[in-house]
């Protein structure tokens, strides 16, 4: 069914652009007509799109896009590695934004896994609103680089998981590694296998790191977190993330995970679009209380917008993308626009998702809408509404 929707104002994904009325037909934008103050002129729009007009106050964007979500609405996927709570988490985050995102599983046994990757092929097959994808982060990581990660269950890959990462029906994968633990070759297998190689929890040096790039990792997990700092005489895992033209690096703006002024001269190193924002949400997003809840038998414990294990580590987070969006520019300075882009073009960039991160004409209909505030009123995945804080008015 065609509709429209007509909206005060408008990001594009590079510039914001005055009122319109947006046109969608099978989840996709189809026409976009600017609206002169005097009104719409229907003419401007398809006549069978005019059967279903909303209006939205408000400033239209592009909805988010996250490529690391442990968690959300209280569920956590290693606990419930299950469609249904792929689908609950999708629910959680859709309320602050996030239109496309890639259910995390940490590390975890080899079974998991399997479910974890079962879980993932039958809610795409289901087509669960907003699931890209899946990101193993671990278990093939770099124990003194664990963080809360069990280190029981850190080793290096067999078979077993190789056929997991091999695996088709999962859309988008992805695989957060230590490449002192990862041989050149396995890493370049698993870029033959269509994987997408991050790396991060790792000790590695700048050669170890820089050899795994030329082998086709193209990213690093939540940069500077868990991995090799960057110093005068070492550079670190750090130090050649900065330094990569190529690789994208995920970061957490929380004010707890990464300093405003580290996070700051990371953004004026690496290239416009190589940085984009990342969540690593954990159950507590989406949810009111400040209830602990156990990971791998360790309790972790919420204190306002902060999450730590009781042996101290920080342990994921309670930020969502809107949130992160909104830090960017309160925390570090940037214009709202980057921002925006940070949530959602530079990551679908990244996932090599050419229909996402813009509203353009053809482009699917993700769409947040943010209000005065700039917080999420409404959201959209495919033209379907997913979310509503209230009941959008219809246009006259």
């Amino acid at each position: 069914m065609k509709q429209t929707l007509i909206v005060d104002k408008y990001f594009d994904g590079e510039q914001f652009q005055p009122r319109a009325a947006i046109t969608i037909d099978n989840g996709m934008i189809t026409a976009i007509n600017a609206i002169a103050e005097k009104g719409l002129d229907l003419q401007l729009v398809n006549e069978d799109a005019l059967e279903n007009v909303t209006h939205l106050q408000g400033t239209l964007v592009p909805g988010f896009v996250d490529v690391q979500v442990n968690g959300g609405g209280g569920a956590l996927f290693n606990a419930e590695p299950t469609p249904e709570c792929i689908s609950i988490i999708g629910n959680a985050h859709a309320k602050f934004g996030t239109t496309g995102f890639l259910p995390t599983l940490i590390t975890d046994q080899v079974e998991v896994m399997e479910k974890a990757a079962d879980a993932v092929a039958e809610a795409i097959k289901l087509k669960t609103p907003g699931v890209l994808g899946i990101h193993f982060e671990g278990p093939h990581l770099s124990v003194p680089k664990k963080g809360v990660h069990p280190q029981s269950f850190i080793r290096e890959i067999s078979a077993a998981e190789m056929a997991i990462f091999a695996r088709q029906d999962l859309g988008i994968k992805l695989v957060t590694l230590a490449p002192e633990n990862v041989s050149v070759e396995v890493i370049k297998t698993l870029v033959e296998h269509d994987v997408k190689v991050c790396l991060g929890h790792s000790n590695a040096d700048y050669e170890t790191v820089n050899a795994a790039l030329d082998a086709g990792a193209d990213g690093f997990t939540h940069l500077f977190n868990a991995m090799s700092g960057f110093g005068s005489r070492e550079p670190g895992m750090v130090g050649a993330a900065l330094e990569s033209e190529q690789a994208w690096c995920g970061l957490i703006v929380d004010g707890h995970h990464v300093h405003s002024a580290t996070a700051k001269v990371a953004i004026k190193a690496k290239s416009q679009g190589k940085v984009m924002l990342v969540t690593d949400a954990m159950p507590p997003v989406g949810m009111d209380d400040n209830a602990s809840f156990e990971l791998f038998g360790t309790k972790v414990i919420r204190q306002g917008d902060r999450l730590n294990a009781t042996t101290g580590e920080l342990a994921g987070c309670v930020l969502d993308m809107v949130g992160a969006v909104n830090n960017t520019v309160r925390m570090l300075g940037l214009r709202h626009e980057e921002a925006l882009r940070m949530a959602s073009l530079y990551p679908s960039q990244y996932l090599q998702k050419p229909q996402l991160g813009r509203i353009a004409v053809g482009q699917q209909a993700d769409l947040v809408l943010l209000n005065t505030q700039n917080n999420v009123s409404a959201t959209y995945i495919a033209g379907e509404l997913v979310y509503s804080s209230d009941c959008p008015q219809r246009a006259r």
